[in-house]
């Protein structure tokens, strides 16, 4: 049941993740990821008596950062549309310095939108992944070229998978050898039931204010 607090219960803490290594990323064969239950990130949505619907899993290394995404329990049909809202697919925003104390984006905040789109062949998915700008940044990090990003999507029986690893040449900022905590959030959207945000959602300005994030943990295994 959901609970009617003013305030969700995960504004009251700061996740903090592990993110592991796995070196053959992207995969030379088969899935672009394929990450493994290790790489799963923690849910926050039962916090507030919400069931999640989408399974997220994050792993680096030093070419870069892969996401998966993996929903489940979808009722109405595909939303395939070039639009921030109204549309199935997610949103991704990371701050390769994890700066906790400030209330608007830098230069090392970075904003990415994925939205589902109809692949080569008849019924199949594609995955159309873009940089953009974070309103009221105090410097906005460069948008790296699209095609410097891989991604991919597929249909599942009740749901999608989506697969995007992001280049380190994408990533303004990201040098694992001296740091190892990334900021890190997530809104995955489907047009027949609520966003699933990591952490606080849309009742707060996470788009835009990284000290909403949680933490990403580099480590070398899990």
């Amino acid at each position: 049941m959901t609970t009617n607090a003013l305030i969700p219960q995960a504004f009251w803490f700061r996740l903090s993740a592990a993110c592991p290594r796995i070196e053959d990323l992207p995969r030379p064969k088969g899935r672009l990821l394929d990450l493994p239950a290790s790489c799963r990130l923690p849910v926050t949505t039962r916090l507030d008596g919400r069931e999640p619907w989408a399974d997220v899993r994050v792993a680096w290394n030093a070419r870069g950062l892969g996401v998966t995404v993996e929903t489940a329990g979808k009722n109405g049909p595909f939303v395939l549309e070039d639009r921030l809202a109204g549309a199935d697919g997610f949103q991704i925003w990371i701050d390769t310095r994890d700066t906790r104390k400030v209330a608007r984006a830098t230069r090392f905040c970075h904003r990415f939108s994925a939205h589902l789109a109809p692949g080569s062949s008849r019924g199949s998915l594609d995955l159309k992944v873009v940089p953009r700008t974070i309103a009221r940044a105090v410097a906005d990090a460069p948008l790296c070229d699209p095609s410097l990003i891989r991604g991919r999507a597929e249909r599942k029986k009740d749901g999608w998978l989506a697969e995007v690893f992001f280049p380190a040449e994408a990533l303004s900022g990201f040098d694992p050898e001296t740091n190892r905590r990334l900021g890190f959030a997530y809104q995955v959207s489907d047009p027949d039931r609520e966003d699933q945000f990591l952490g606080v959602g849309r009742d707060f300005p996470v788009g835009e204010n990284p000290s909403l994030w949680s933490t990403l943990e580099l480590r070398d295994s899990g």
